[in-house]
């Protein structure tokens, strides 16, 4: 079984803090957000978030799920995708040429956040580099939003082709497959060929 690199677990986390099945979003506010992030080791317990980096953050997080259901064949919606990258452009990276150590001997990664970057803006810009490395590596075409559009929850497809479509072949593929065979069915009733 393929395990989720960290910056894919992170990225799923953050793209099913909203839960279309249940309609709630955990991000539904700028205090959920920073508790969110802190939660995430993202950011200080307790900063406050304002409006227009809540509002980024909304910006982003949708633009990246609209993507993830690209990779189960949705069409996406350009404009939520636009705003997404305009959301990254506000989110600076620095990139190194090569990984070198840090504070106390720790490595530093090759990517990281523009120094002095206000501390929302630098968690945020963690979510914009585990977005990036996914991309970049093409290992964001695992990560997908199911498929069964009333779920729409993401997961980390493991099957060796990457074809998997439903966060669980058992609920949503199963709901996907009795749709289909009833509207066959019913078509057949009708006397149309299926």
């Amino acid at each position: 079984m393929l395990e989720a690199p960290a910056s894919a677990r992170l990225i799923e986390a953050f793209a099913n803090t909203v839960d279309v099945e249940l309609g709630t979003d955990e991000l539904d506010t700028a205090s959920g957000l920073s508790a969110w992030l802190a939660g995430q080791g993202l950011l200080d317990r307790g900063r406050r978030v304002g409006a227009e980096d809540h509002a980024l953050c909304l910006r982003l997080r949708t633009g990246i799920r609209e993507e993830l259901g690209v990779h189960v064949g949705d069409t996406a919606d350009t404009a939520l995708l636009a705003g997404a990258d305009d959301a990254l452009r506000e989110l600076p990276v620095l990139i190194t040429v090569r990984r070198g150590t840090g504070d106390g001997g720790v490595p530093s990664p090759a990517l990281s956040p523009v120094p002095g970057l206000p501390p929302v803006r630098k968690a945020l810009a963690g979510l914009a580099i585990a977005w990036s490395e996914l991309t970049v590596t093409g290992e964001a075409a695992r990560l997908k939003r199911c498929a069964e559009h009333g779920c729409a929850w993401v997961f980390w497809d493991v099957s060796k082709n990457r074809s998997r479509r439903w966060c669980s072949m058992r609920i949503c593929g199963n709901r996907a497959k009795a749709r289909r065979y009833s509207a066959k069915q019913a078509a057949t009733s009708a006397g149309r060929p299926a």
